[in-house]
């Protein structure tokens, strides 16, 4: 099976909520990314996302952070592909432009999500 890992800043303008909270969409961003990525490396086309079947936020994301975001393709169907999701946080702003590396990253956000490709000739 192949995974893809990405690595992101999160930029204090995406924060939306108190405590420079950012929204779960984002996270659900990034797993687009990752999909595509994994879509180009198997199939040479971006693909497109078609559903997800579970979506779970364990953890806040903040402006500040730096996530690191990994898909791992679980099934392969003709056209179909699922792929296991994952957002660890692991490195965390503390205040200004202040931040550290976290001694264990975070798991923020799993999810399970399917993507399709075109068929082969």
């Amino acid at each position: 099976m192949i995974t893809v890992t990405h690595r992101r800043y999160v930029p204090y303008a995406h924060a939306h909520y108190a405590g420079n909270l950012v929204d779960g969409a984002y996270s659900l961003g990034l797993f687009g990314d990752v999909a595509t990525e994994i879509c180009i490396r198997l199939d040479g086309d971006e693909g497109l996302f078609a559903s997800y079947d579970d979506v779970q936020f364990k953890a806040p994301v903040r402006a500040g952070d730096v996530l690191e975001i990994s898909g791992t393709v679980t099934k392969t169907g003709t056209r179909s592909r699922k792929i296991a999701f994952e957002v660890r946080v692991v490195c965390r702003g503390t205040g200004g432009s202040a931040a550290e590396v976290l001694p264990e990253p975070i798991v923020a956000t799993t999810a399970v999500g399917t993507v399709v490709v075109p068929a082969k000739p």
